[in-house]
């Protein structure tokens, strides 16, 4: 099986060749957070929780460049955005939006869900297959919109 975080040690080795410093410095950042996890829980991490980490990660991030968007400060925006890419290297590939509209409208038919209320239902049948391929806040506005009809 080919291991996620194999992946990304091999791209912290080619960071480390090529001289690139920004992306060699999120890549250790990542490899600090899988191995957090791994020694909290006394596990090796498979790829499905490999993403779990990315994604919030990247929740992180977002939350950081909103806050920071409020501050004024687009230095420091700045450096979260490119975090956000590197982490996103790592990623399946992301969703477009027409997937993730497609995808909440299925998922609103299959769990017969009409109302705002029955929006968990909706949430459990996306949560699995989107995870780290979209970004869940704006997933749940959709689902929102799409109940309230």
């Amino acid at each position: 099986m080919d291991l996620l975080t194999d992946r990304i040690k091999e791209d912290m080795k080619a960071s480390m060749k090529g001289g690139n410093k920004a992306r060699l410095g999120v890549i250790r950042l990542i490899l600090s957070a899988i191995k957090q996890v791994e020694v909290d829980e006394r596990i090796v991490l498979d790829n499905d929780r490999t993403v779990l980490v990315l994604d919030k990660m990247l929740k992180q991030r977002r939350e950081s460049i909103r806050l920071f968007a409020e501050a004024g400060r687009e230095d420091l925006i700045a450096i979260e955005e490119a975090e956000i890419l590197v982490i996103q290297d790592f990623l399946p590939q992301a969703l477009t939006e027409e997937e993730v509209d497609a995808m909440v409208a299925a998922a609103v038919l299959e769990s017969g869900a009409e109302s705002v209320k029955d929006m968990g239902k909706v949430m459990a049948l996306l949560k699995a297959p989107m995870q780290g391929r979209a970004d869940m806040s704006v997933v749940s506005i959709k689902i929102k919109t799409a109940l309230a009809g």
